[in-house]
């Protein structure tokens, strides 16, 4: 590192013993992890119900609307990701990166509760506009127009908002994490510190699934998100408080001009050679404003550029997998709010307190809480796979590479949406015979089909082995393959494609739900019982198993001139 780079890194403010360092790392790397899982938790909160608050009677929302808002919230959470690592890389420097993003949290989340009772939404959104009276139908086919969407400039700009905070936060608390010296104290250190990482996401995930779901269903919103609201406060002042124990770097520049000053370069070479005349007599004339700026050289960049070249395809094939890997948080759970929900406190004949089961067979159990069938799964399976699979494998010669497991991802992520699709034709079939049963969520009213929700939990279970064959084995390609130099455009470049998977995802489903499309079914006014989202799964089963043999095509190829360019002993990418 240059002398004047290494004189601006701040150390930590309060002085350590000699004798105890390492306390005072683990202090501030349990800050980071408890800041990450307490801003999962807000994130999980926001989003788990996120389709059932927007399809309620207080925004006029149907149900694709709603699908297609929660679609484009958890898109732009991931596709923005880029934005906040080169703010923190260039400009601001992690720390200072993540103290605004959770400023920017703070504020963005304040709008659900505000939104969430009537005098809140007359402030931010107006009056709810009334239903225009047209002619009556001539016939009981007559289409009839779906309702606007209630103040939905308002939601959708608060819930972008949110995800370019929760975008940032991603980006950099991770590698802010990893700089409280965790790495200075060997691989396995920083094995144990990103194993814990993982963990902590996934705790948050599961505190916010059993208590803010369960409120938000059952009580009411403002409560809900009021502790979504309450957790992202929390993460703040954490955050802020253990400032002091922390190991804050400068930025240090980003390569992003570089890469787009290269591409530029290839592909428009003429426009390239007027823009370097341009700046070259710009420079000519301005001499003593010069001066040597650390960092890759020419040739650095080039590799850089022929590695990121190499790496996308194999990155962009992953993207029909986000695809179907977002419908557990969108379209799994519309379905969901069609299937019987059983409640909590059954009605018991025994149960002489009528009072009580009054009051007890109101509460139902939240569809989110499915979404732990995936987070468990996670749970279980990860140190099942690091400590046993693995070893196992490895000594039988047969661990398969991360691409290999990337494809085995994909394979589940099909087995669930066809899972998901032949649940739905089985739904429809009740719908079609008119047997159904009306069952009141919050103080919404929907026509499910007599088949139990628990039938969706095989769905949750593969998309949760999906997630521990395909992400995190696409996160490990990504950082491994990737320059040092690179590492965190690529991983940016990895989240950023998991948000195009699920935009993407958003768009068919609005493509689908234009008239005379598979998801148009305007009679229903929020329900989904007349539109076709079985062939819905069925088309996303199609797509992501074409391009699941086009990815083992593209990754047989990359890993054979891998192979070739070691045993030429040439390595081809800059390890620096």
């Amino acid at each position: 590192m240059p002398a004047p780079l290494a004189r601006e890194e701040r150390r930590p403010l309060l002085a350590r013993r000699p004798r105890g360092p390492r306390r005072w790392r683990r202090t501030a790397a349990a800050a980071v992890l408890l800041v990450e899982a307490l801003e999962r938790a807000a994130f999980f909160g926001v989003s788990a119900n996120l389709v059932l608050y927007l399809n309620s009677a207080r925004f006029h929302w149907d149900g694709q609307q709603a699908s297609r808002a929660a679609l484009v919230f958890l898109g732009a959470s991931y596709l923005l990701a880029p934005v906040g690592g080169w703010l923190a890389d260039a400009y601001l420097g992690r720390h200072r990166a993540i103290a605004l993003s959770l400023l920017l949290y703070l504020s963005a989340s304040s709008l659900l509760p505000a939104t969430a009772f009537l005098d809140g939404r007359r402030s931010f959104c107006g009056e709810v506009p009334e239903s225009s009276l047209g002619p009556a139908c001539p016939s009981p086919d007559c289409p009839r127009a779906s309702p606007t969407p209630y103040c939905a400039p308002t939601l959708y700009s608060g819930l972008l908002l949110l995800a370019l905070a929760a975008s940032s936060i991603r980006s950099n608390l991770t590698s802010f994490g990893a700089d409280q010296q965790v790495m200075d104290l060997g691989r396995h250190a920083s094995r144990r510190f990103f194993n814990w990482l993982y963990w902590s996401i996934n705790v948050g995930a599961v505190l916010s699934l059993l208590v803010v779901a369960f409120i938000q269903q059952n009580v009411n919103f403002l409560l809900g998100y009021g502790i979504t609201v309450g957790c992202v406060g929390l993460a703040f002042f954490i955050f802020l408080f253990a400032t002091p124990i922390f190991i804050t770097k400068p930025p240090a520049g980003s390569q992003v001009s570089s890469m787009l000053k290269l591409a530029l370069q290839n592909c428009c070479p003429r426009l390239w050679h007027r823009h370097s005349t341009r700046d070259s007599q710009g420079t000519q004339t301005l001499p003593a404003q010069r001066s040597p700026q650390p960092g890759p050289t020419p040739q650095e960049d080039m590799a850089n550029f022929q590695v990121l070249v190499k790496i996308l395809p194999v990155m962009v094939t992953l993207v029909p997998y986000w695809m179907v890997y977002f419908q557990m948080q969108s379209t799994y759970v519309l379905q969901g709010l069609h299937l019987h929900i059983p409640n909590i406190f059954p009605e018991y004949p025994s149960n002489s307190s009528v009072a009580l089961r009054a009051e007890g067979s109101s509460y139902k159990i939240p569809e989110a809480w499915l979404l732990l069938a995936n987070v468990v799964v996670v749970l279980i399976l990860v140190p099942v796979k690091d400590h046993l699979l693995d070893p196992l494998l490895l000594r039988c010669k047969l661990l398969p590479s991360a691409l290999q497991k990337m494809a085995l991802g994909m394979f589940f992520g099909f087995a669930s949406v066809v899972v998901a699709g032949g649940l739905e034709m089985e739904r429809l079939q009740y719908i079609h015979r008119n047997e159904t049963v009306s069952q009141q969520i919050g103080k919404n009213v929907y026509y499910a089909a007599p088949l139990s929700i628990w039938w969706q939990v095989p769905q949750y279970l593969l998309i949760g082995i999906s997630e521990i064959f395909a992400s995190i084995p696409g996160l490990e390609f990504a950082y491994s393959e990737a320059p040092r130099s690179m590492q965190g455009a690529i991983m940016g470049i990895f989240f950023c494609l998991s948000g195009v998977g699920s935009l993407l995802g958003s768009s068919l489903v609005a493509l689908l739900s234009l008239p005379g499309g598979w998801l148009y079914c305007p009679k229903d006014f929020g329900n989904i019982n007349n539109c076709r989202m079985d062939l819905y799964f069925f088309l996303l089963a199609s797509i992501q198993a074409a391009t699941a043999l086009l990815f083992i095509w593209i990754a047989g190829r990359y890993e054979r001139a891998a192979q070739g360019h070691v045993s030429q002993s040439c390595p081809s990418r800059d390890r620096g």
